[in-house]
C-alpha cells in the first residue's frame, strides 16, 4: 500500500469502523432492554393485584424510547403477550385440547395492539408522540380495535386516583402522555408519589347496603347442567346466603343456563313469601344465536336486564356466522343498554369479558350509575390469572369514579 492509501486504511480502521460498530451494539443492547423491561411491566402489571396496575403506565415510556418502529412492534407485542399470558392454557381448559389453538389465539389477539402502537410510532421527537400515543389509546379502547384491547394501562387511573372520575381519567390520561415526552423521568416521580400514597390509604370498594355476590365453585357444568335438580341446588345455595338485611342476591354469569318459563315459574314459586331478589346470568336463544344476559327474579316477577354487549370473540361471539349465513353464535350489542335499574339504584352491568376491555364500563359511567355489578363464569381460567385480573379491573374503575362494587364468579369445581 502507498503511504496515502494506507493513512486512509488507518484512519477508516480506527475511527469510522469500530465506531459504528459500538454504536450498533448500543441500539441492540437498547432494544434488548427495552423489550425486556416492556414484558416485565405487562407480567407485574396485569398479575391480578389491583396495586400493581400502575406498572403499566411505563409502557408509554418504553414505546417512545424505540429506536425504530421494528423495535417499537416488539416493545408493544412483548407487553401485551405478558399482559394476556393467561389465554393459552385457558383456552385449553375451555376446549379440552392441547396449548396449540391457545397460542394461536394469543398471537392474533395481540395483532391489533402491535399494529395500531406500530403503525402510530413516530421517530420524531417533541409533541409528535404525544399525539400518536394519545390516538393509539382511544382506537384500543374502543371498536374495532378495542374489542380486543385489553391491558390498557389508563386503568389505573382507579389507583393513582380513586374517587376523581372523569377528572381522574383525563389526568392519567395526561400523565400517560408525558410518559412518552422528554419529561418522562418527571411523569415517573409524580406516578410513583400517587402510587405509593395511594398504597398506603387503600381501601376497597365498599358492596351497596342489602345487596351480596355469591361465588360458586361448579366448574364447567354451570350453565351446562339444565336439570331441574341443578337449579334446587342453586335455589338452596341463594336461600343460604340471605342474611339479615340482604334483600338482593347476585350469582354468576350463566348461572342459571337457559332461560325457559319453567326455570322462571320454578325460582318464583320458591322466592314466594319473600322480600329478595336474585340478579343472575343465563341465555336466551332463538332461531338464529343467543344472547348471554342478566335476568333478575322476586316472587312478583321476572325480567331480562341486560344483555351482554360484548361477549368472549371466537368462543361466543363469532360474526363471520353472518358472512356464510349460519346460525349460532352470541350476539354482541355493542352499545345497548350500558345500565339498568333495580328499585331506587341505577347498575352497571359487566358481563365476564367486558371486564376486560374499556369502552363497556366507560359507556356505563356516562350515565352515572350507583353500582357495578361483575358478573363472571371463569371456570376455565383454573391456572391462570385471568379472574384476578377482571376483579382488579372492576375494583380499579369502581374506585375512579367512587361507585359500589357487587361481583360473583363461578370457579373450577373443588378437587377438578
Amino acid at each position: 500500500m502507498t503511504p496515502d492509501i494506507l493513512d486512509q486504511y488507518r484512519q477508516a480502521t480506527c475511527s469510522g469502523l469500530p465506531g459504528r460498530s459500538s454504536r450498533s451494539i448500543r441500539d441492540r443492547a437498547r432494544s434488548a432492554i427495552l423489550i425486556t423491561v416492556a414484558i416485565a411491566i405487562g407480567t407485574v402489571g396485569w398479575s391480578g393485584y389491583v396495586l400493581a396496575l400502575p406498572a403499566a403506565m411505563l409502557f408509554p415510556m418504553l414505546w417512545a424510547l424505540a429506536p425504530s418502529r421494528g423495535i417499537a412492534a416488539f416493545v408493544s407485542l412483548g407487553y401485551f403477550l405478558a399482559a394476556s399470558r393467561g389465554l393459552p392454557q385457558g383456552v385449553a381448559n375451555f376446549y379440552a385440547a392441547d396449548l396449540w389453538p391457545g397460542l394461536l389465539l394469543w398471537l392474533i389477539a395481540s395483532a391489533s395492539f402491535l399494529i395500531v402502537h406500530a403503525a402510530l410510532w413516530t421517530r420524531r421527537a417533541g409533541k409528535a408522540p404525544v399525539g400518536r400515543y394519545l390516538v393509539a389509546s382511544v382506537l384500543m379502547a374502543l371498536p374495532p380495535f378495542g374489542i380486543t384491547g385489553w391491558a390498557q394501562p389508563i386503568t389505573a387511573a382507579g389507583v393513582l386516583f380513586p374517587g376523581w372520575g372523569w377528572w381522574g381519567l383525563a389526568a392519567t390520561a395526561a400523565g400517560l402522555a408525558m410518559m412518552t415526552s422528554r419529561f418522562w423521568p418527571a411523569a415517573i416521580l409524580v406516578m410513583l408519589s400517587l402510587w405509593l400514597w395511594s398504597a398506603a390509604v387503600w381501601t376497597e370498594p365498599k358492596l351497596p347496603e342489602g345487596w351480596k355476590g355469591v361465588d360458586l365453585k361448579l366448574g364447567e357444568t354451570l350453565g351446562r347442567d339444565a336439570s331441574l335438580e341443578r337449579q334446587r341446588v342453586l335455589i338452596a345455595t341463594v336461600l343460604r346466603s340471605v342474611g339479615e338485611g340482604i334483600s338482593t342476591i347476585v350469582l354468576p354469569e350463566s348461572a342459571l343456563g337457559l332461560w325457559t318459563p319453567t326455570v322462571e315459574r320454578l325460582w318464583r314459586d320458591e322466592l314466594q313469601d319473600r322480600d329478595l331478589t336474585v340478579i343472575a346470568g343465563a341465555t336466551v336463544l332463538d332461531g338464529h344465536g343467543y344472547d348471554n344476559v342478566l335476568v333478575a327474579i322476586s316472587a312478583a316477577k321476572a325480567e331480562i336486564l341486560y344483555r351482554e354487549r360484548m361477549p368472549v370473540p371466537g368462543s361466543m361471539w363469532q360474526p363471520w356466522r353472518i358472512l356464510t349465513g349460519e346460525p349460532g353464535g352470541a350476539r354482541a350489542h355493542l352499545f345497548a343498554n350500558p345500565v339498568f335499574e333495580i328499585g331506587a339504584r341505577r347498575v352497571a352491568p359487566l358481563i365476564c369479558y367486558e371486564q376486560l376491555i374499556v369502552w363497556p364500563v366507560l359507556q356505563s359511567m356516562l350515565h352515572s350509575p350507583d353500582i357495578i355489578v361483575a358478573a363472571g363464569n371463569g371456570w376455565w381460567t383454573s391456572g391462570t390469572s385471568i379472574v384476578a385480573i377482571q376483579q382488579a379491573s372492576t375494583v380499579a374503575w369502581a374506585k375512579l369514579f367512587g361507585v359500589l362494587l357487587v361481583s360473583a364468579v363461578n370457579r373450577q369445581a373443588e378437587g377438578e
